[in-house]
């Protein structure tokens, strides 16, 4: 990460807005380090992401009593709190406080209950997740059509500011169109003003989870379990480009050449642009 930000020189004729746009990197990676964090706890963080990713319903408690039972490592709870912090990561369950909230922001109702989703852009929806390293993490966000689990852009950040949301969002809405109802959790970063005033300036509606309403997650978390088991953690990167590089490849494969079995055994694109499965019939 260090090397990839020396690249910005504050001196140069050109904005750091420029310089970030030409090498591929988002804006708050210019200003802003994530808090340093040691070797130990590094290692803490990839062994408790593990044991979130299989059982995300566990809170601090159980993933401490967890790191005990299957690394035997003794832990206090509010050290896993405090990493689990850092990640940016929550336990899923029913309850009205399931992300870090920002009480000054206006939360908008939850929009989806009992709605049919049955076409693409009619509901998108959007989440982040901590990206281990060989040394050091990144956050990625990712913008997902719900219809068709097609992700429709996606940035990396080494913080969890709010403008790699925004320009993920803004990717999303130039090369894929405008949805009915963009859907998010409660998070600071999706409550800001900066961020619900693209949908609203566009007419779209905006919904956010809300109590009782942890499983409308299901879809982008199977996606983070997938990415990780599949290639992050296959992978150890040392710098910022091989990790975009691998996640750019292996979202490309996920779009194109994985099939669901909840989608017909189509890949999310033959879903989403009605493209024919190239799969015969069933006798």
């Amino acid at each position: 990460m260090t090397e990839r930000k020396a690249k910005i020189d504050r001196q140069h004729r050109l904005s750091i807005s420029r310089q970030c746009r030409a090498l591929s990197i988002c804006r708050s990676s210019a200003y802003r380090f994530p808090g340093l964090v040691n070797d130990a706890d590094l290692e803490m963080m990839r062994k408790i992401d593990a044991l979130h990713l299989r059982h995300p319903f566990k809170g601090s408690r159980r993933l401490r009593d967890d790191l005990w039972d299957d690394y035997g490592l003794q832990v206090s709870r509010k050290r896993v709190q405090r990493l689990m912090r850092i990640m940016g990561i929550r336990a899923l369950y029913p309850g009205a406080k399931t992300t870090h909230r920002n009480l000054s922001h206006k939360v908008y109702p939850y929009l989806l209950r009992n709605l049919e989703i049955n076409k693409e852009n009619q509901v998108w929806c959007t989440d982040i997740t901590y990206i281990p390293m060989r040394k050091g993490f990144l956050y990625l966000v990712a913008i997902m059509d719900w219809y068709s689990r097609k992700v429709l852009s996606w940035r990396l950040s080494n913080s969890l500011d709010t403008a790699p949301c925004l320009e993920a969002l803004e990717a999303a809405l130039a090369q894929h169109g405008s949805p009915a109802i963009f859907n998010s959790d409660q998070g600071c970063q999706f409550t800001s003003d900066d961020f619900t005033g693209i949908p609203k300036n566009k007419g779209i509606q905006i919904s956010m989870d809300g109590k009782g309403r942890w499983i409308d997650n299901v879809f982008i978390e199977r996606l983070w379990r997938s990415l990780k088991y599949e290639e992050v953690y296959l992978k150890a990167y040392d710098t910022v480009p091989q990790a975009k590089e691998g996640i750019g490849v292996w979202l490309a494969f996920y779009n194109q050449d994985r099939r669901h079995a909840s989608l017909n055994r189509m890949t999310p694109d033959q879903v989403y642009y009605d493209l024919p499965s190239g799969l015969p019939k069933a006798a």
